[in-house]
């Protein structure tokens, strides 16, 4: 399963950061859902492990319904960041619903500044209203973490072939990614590492 977001979609919607060029060999490694109180230990024991930090893009009803997770993600020094509140697709949504819908996960991290639409879909005027109050970020490097028919080494190989200096990584904080999470996730951090990446958090 491909991984990598075409340059043509990069370029035809500048607004949206896919990656963040840089001379450091800095790479970002992001989750997406949660907090799950199946995948969010997993993840932040491998990650106190690796001693490295990453962004977790965090669902409202999430925060919500697992507030000591949410804590925990803080606590452990990792940046978090708005997913929407209730994962709502930015194709089919209302406008008005939608925006709502952002700002109701916001007030459960007012100085967040950053937002990732579920599914990676928003429309043009959804783009040009959010831009105003929030740095919109997606990916170049997708995983298909989650997916029924991922194999975690096809997954962990299209990881390291494509990632490069300014990548953007999205992996998945939730039930169904687990399972290859766990096969793969130390893994590959420790493969990025020997090829020189650095870890950041600073968007």
């Amino acid at each position: 399963m491909f991984v990598k977001t075409p340059k043509i979609i990069q370029y035809l919607f500048p607004s949206i950061i896919w990656r963040k060029e840089n001379l450091q060999n800095n790479i970002w490694l992001t989750f997406d859902d949660g907090p799950s109180p199946e995948t969010t230990p997993f993840i932040l024991k491998r990650l106190k492990e690796e001693k490295i930090k990453a962004t977790f893009f965090l669902i409202g009803k999430q925060i919500e319904r697992y507030p000591e997770l949410f804590k925990k993600i803080i606590d452990n020094g990792h940046v978090i960041a708005n997913h929407s509140y209730s994962h709502q697709n930015g194709w089919k949504s209302n406008l008005s619903n939608y925006l709502n819908d952002i700002e109701k996960c916001q007030r459960l991290m007012p100085e967040n500044k950053l937002f990732r639409p579920p599914y990676g879909k928003l429309s043009p005027l959804k783009i040009w209203c959010l831009k105003k109050n929030y740095k919109l970020i997606l990916w170049d490097i997708f995983t298909w973490d989650f997916h029924l028919n991922s194999k975690p080494k096809e997954i962990k190989e299209n990881v390291l072939k494509h990632t490069r200096s300014g990548s953007i990584i999205v992996f998945h904080n939730n039930k169904k990614s687990l399972k290859n999470l766990k096969l793969i996730l130390k893994e590959t951090i420790t493969e990025l590492k020997e090829k020189g990446f650095v870890f950041s958090t600073s968007w």
